[in-house]
């Protein structure tokens, strides 16, 4: 079997830490090139993991007709832009999270999917994780009954990331925590509960701790250390109230809030049993029966989601299976992002057709 060959676009955190290392400890794969718009970034890609070619710009692995399929590592400003220039090139794409900036704009890349045939998955890793698949296979199983609600909390104290930066930066970002980390709980929620539509949505975004940076204290700053001549427009606190046509969802979160804990977990609430996941980590089960209340931690063998992700894939290349991740359904968490925002903007509820 020939090896798909790939390229990664975009050299940072997240390819060096994921995606590189999963096209490497696969068989199947040869990482052809390395693109970055700091070409250094990609040059040391080159030197430290000894393949591929340094480039600068995308479109010159567009030209080659050995690339079969891309990783999207890139801001998020750019997702669409270079996610449709792939797929019009007849390139398989697995793009990181979000899917885009706005719904609008992912959207149009599920529109290039649909007209080119091409894969067009999107990095929401938690689909390809251990725990979330027995979670999502117990509640298809009705192990915990009708599931009425979900209670998502993703806080922690102050972890605004790379204040000033990309991150903080709407035009490049998009948003703040709910589009940086809401992303990964609302999808883990909707792939669990089976994808249910939205049918209203109700938010509140506020711009509260970083908004005077050079008086924002903090421990430590992931994604860089702070710019204080950049631009912090985005949300470090958000909640929300969604009705679906399963379960109603609400949600806590925060990049940075004025309480020193950190809560990072999901509620499956069930009229039998009830599942609290802690994101990234294991899950508890609470139900009653005989009289009694009974609380287990299931213990199973995890594989690594990212290579999974990425080997299912490099598969879905070869055989055009449709993975949980194709955008038609990350295109659903992207709905209910944007109509937090819209409702926080315009101060009322967002309403959809059935």
């Amino acid at each position: 079997m020939n090896k798909t060959k790939v390229a990664i676009i975009g050299c940072g955190t997240i390819a060096n830490n994921a995606h590189i290392k999963a096209y490497l400890a696969n068989p199947n794969a040869e990482i052809k090139y390395f693109c970055d718009i700091i070409l250094d970034k990609a040059e040391k890609c080159v030197t430290d993991y000894g393949c591929g070619t340094a480039v600068e710009d995308y479109h010159t692995i567009l030209q080659d007709p050995e690339v079969e399929a891309v990783s999207i590592c890139t801001p998020n400003a750019v997702h669409a832009p270079i996610a449709m220039d792939c797929l019009r090139a007849g390139l398989n794409v697995l793009c990181e999270k979000p899917a885009a900036r706005t719904y609008q704009e992912a959207l149009e890349m599920q529109k290039v999917q649909h007209e080119t045939g091409k894969v067009l998955n999107i990095g929401v890793v938690n689909r390809f994780n251990t725990g979330v698949n027995i979670i999502k296979n117990m509640i298809d199983n009705g192990d915990l009954g009708e599931i009425y609600h979900v209670y998502v909390s993703f806080r922690s104290h102050r972890s605004i990331p790379g204040l000033g930066g990309a991150f903080t930066t709407k035009s490049i970002a998009g948003g703040g925590v709910l589009i940086d980390w809401g992303v990964h709980f609302l999808d883990i929620v909707m792939y669990c509960t089976g994808d249910p539509k939205p049918r209203t949505v109700t938010g509140q975004a506020y711009s509260k701790l970083g908004k005077d940076m050079k008086n924002y204290s903090y421990v430590n700053m992931w994604a860089g250390p702070p710019d204080y001549s950049g631009t912090y427009d985005v949300d470090d606190f958000v909640t929300g109230l969604i009705r679906t046509t399963g379960p109603t969802i609400t949600l806590n979160g925060a990049w940075a809030q004025n309480i020193g804990e950190d809560e990072m977990f999901i509620d499956f609430l069930g009229d039998k049993a009830g599942i609290r996941l802690q994101y990234g980590s294991d899950f508890k089960v609470y139900s009653a029966g005989n009289g009694a209340l009974f609380e287990t931690t299931p213990k199973y063998n995890s594989v690594d989601m990212f290579q999974n992700e990425i080997d299912r894939f490099l598969e879905c290349v070869q055989t055009g299976e449709k993975l949980p991740s194709h955008i038609d359904t990350a295109v659903l968490t992207s709905k209910i992002m944007q109509a937090i925002y819209d409702s926080s903007d315009q101060q009322h509820e967002i309403t959809f057709e059935e």
